[in-house]
């Protein structure tokens, strides 16, 4: 600890060190809250039923039994069950989850309307054009299921990123104290931890935590 008769003093950068890791933590936490917060409220917009026009009158199906094709009638304050053209009717829709518009956008006959957003005051008939499926490659997937996957995909990639670049910083490091302990000048253990701790606060400081 003493070399050319001095202290080294270290204890203010330790401290610096693991508040601004602990700060990170605590800052990733509220992001991710927030995030699942929204992921679950983007689930929640899709409705469970539709009303199917049939010809024995209206009724109610999951909606993962409607087809591309089914006639759908969206009834005032009801939420479009899936993406689609409006066949018969006219009423105002509120789309700002798509476009960020505010107000409602008139729709009539020939419109495309989109799964998730409200209907307004009137009443229309839409064929459906775009349906639950497997898998986001089908052109039949509806646009909110999209951006859910979009969104799962993001998550996915940035853990399997985390989970790569951290192994890796630390190898760095360990052949940093390595390479320093057979080269470095004297005092060679006290150049190689602070050479090895230098590259896990420079490249990765999750690493270090």
């Amino acid at each position: 600890m003493q070399h050319m008769g001095k202290v080294p003093i270290y204890f203010e950068s330790a401290a610096v060190i693991i508040v601004l890791v602990l700060l990170g933590q605590v800052l990733e936490l509220r992001a991710r809250s927030r995030t699942g917060s929204a992921i679950k409220a983007l689930l929640n917009l899709a409705p469970p039923t539709a009303r199917q026009v049939a010809t024995g009158g209206d009724h109610e199906v999951p909606l993962d039994q409607v087809k591309v094709g089914d006639w759908l009638r969206v009834v005032p304050g009801d939420k479009v069950p899936v993406d689609g053209v409006i066949v018969e009717g006219h009423s105002s829709v509120e789309e700002s989850m798509v476009t960020g518009e505010p107000l409602p956008i008139e729709k009539a006959v020939g419109d495309k309307v989109t799964g998730g957003t409200v209907n307004g005051p009137g009443g229309f008939v839409m064929r459906a054009e775009r349906v639950a499926a497997t898998h986001c490659s089908d052109r039949s997937y509806t646009w909110l299921p999209m951006r859910r996957e979009a969104v799962h995909r993001f998550k996915v990639s940035r853990t399997r990123l985390r989970a790569s670049f951290v192994p890796v910083v630390l190898a760095a490091s360990v052949l940093t104290f390595a390479l320093w302990m057979w080269l470095g000048p004297e005092p060679r253990l006290s150049h190689a931890i602070v050479n090895a701790v230098a590259v896990l606060i420079i490249a990765c400081p999750c690493a270090l935590g």
